[in-house]
């Protein structure tokens, strides 16, 4: 099969929670512009917030306004949440994106609920809040305002220039240190980019988008996740020190994990892709594993381990040192959102 451009996954693994097994294929019968048709369904959920629990994230709290992501990313973790919803976690991830309109009355809901104590969110935990249908929808700028409003603390990561577009309440809660945005830049190259990320921003935009929330008093952590061996790990210190240039307080990463059916797509898509290099990426994600490609532990799974995963640390820890030095992120504030909890009280006091 030729590889399908516009789209990271090239296949449709069967969900495994189906009672009918359907061919990996989907797209063999299709036209172009069938291939590429992107569909939203309106989903209506009865919270918004969800726990995390994972000592490896750093905070407690979640939020997703879409399922599914169009940015079609062929290595991200979340596909592996898209059969829970009945679909694949190959094209259909990127193709059929569940759509919560009702997420900022449920934010707001929670966070006038007399139980709830300010704890850092993060915006969005699972897929992109910027994918492209937020130019249209507005879900997550709705959100934001409802965050500014109660003044509570939030994190946001994204792979999407579009963040530039709520530049004005995000300055607004930067002046409270109420935000912080992690920028998802894998790697310089376009044309990689292109193939690994295919429906993402341009490198060049999201350097200009570094930028553009630096000037406005925005802090900014760079995520160079995930780094793959063969592929990305030889840019770390040219990343480090071009983001560096732009304006980034910080920059982390994570080392490639294929979790479930990410493994099968993603080994499609590097043969397809990248044929001359594939054994060689296979071969040295397992070497960060333990053999394996995939690791579920809390501690090891997001830094690997051996041989390579301890040489990509060394060389951030070295690039950390030489372009950021002793640059630190701020802190949330978590003070405010008990006077604006309930807009009456502020009368009184």
């Amino acid at each position: 099969m030729a590889y399908i451009k516009g789209r990271g996954a090239q296949i449709n693994p069967a969900n495994r929670f189906s009672n009918f097994i359907y061919d990996a294929n989907p797209l063999a019968d299709l036209d172009t512009d069938e291939k590429l048709k992107t569909k939203y369904i309106t989903v209506h959920p009865k919270t918004i917030l969800n726990k995390v629990d994972s000592p490896d994230i750093g905070v407690a709290w979640s939020m997703n306004p879409y399922q599914g992501c169009e940015h079609g990313c062929v290595y991200c973790y979340a596909r592996n949440t898209h059969p829970y919803w009945g679909y694949s976690a190959g094209v259909e991830f990127e193709q059929k994106i569940l759509v919560k309109k009702t997420a900022p009355a449920l934010l707001r809901k929670k966070l006038n609920s007399k139980n709830w104590k300010a704890a850092p969110i993060m915006l969005s935990g699972n897929t992109d809040c910027y994918q492209p249908i937020e130019k249209e929808l507005e879900i997550t700028r709705q959100i934001l305002e409802v965050l500014w409003e109660k003044r509570h603390p939030v994190g946001i990561i994204t792979k999407n220039s579009l963040v530039l577009r709520d530049l004005d309440i995000l300055k607004k809660m930067a002046e409270h240190q109420l935000v912080k945005v992690s920028l998802s830049i894998t790697t310089l190259e376009e044309p990689l980019r292109q193939k690994l990320e295919p429906r993402t921003a341009s490198i060049i935009n999201r350097l200009k988008t570094i930028e553009g929330l630096t000037a406005a008093g925005v802090p900014v952590n760079v995520m160079m996740a995930p780094i793959i061996p063969g592929l990305n790990d030889h840019e770390i210190f040219d990343l480090v020190e071009e983001v560096a240039k732009r304006g980034a307080t910080a920059v982390n990463y994570t080392i490639v994990r294929l979790n479930g059916d990410v493994e099968t797509i993603f080994e499609d898509w590097v043969r397809k892709a990248f044929p001359d290099r594939a054994d060689k990426v296979m071969n040295q994600i397992k070497e960060c594993h333990g053999g394996k490609t995939s690791d579920s532990r809390f501690g090891t799974r997001m830094r690997g381990e051996g041989q390579f995963a301890m040489l990509i640390k060394k060389q951030m820890q070295l690039a950390r040192q030489k372009f950021l030095g002793e640059a630190k992120l701020p802190g949330f504030n978590l003070e405010m959102y008990g006077k604006y909890k309930n807009p009456q009280l502020r009368l009184f006091g």
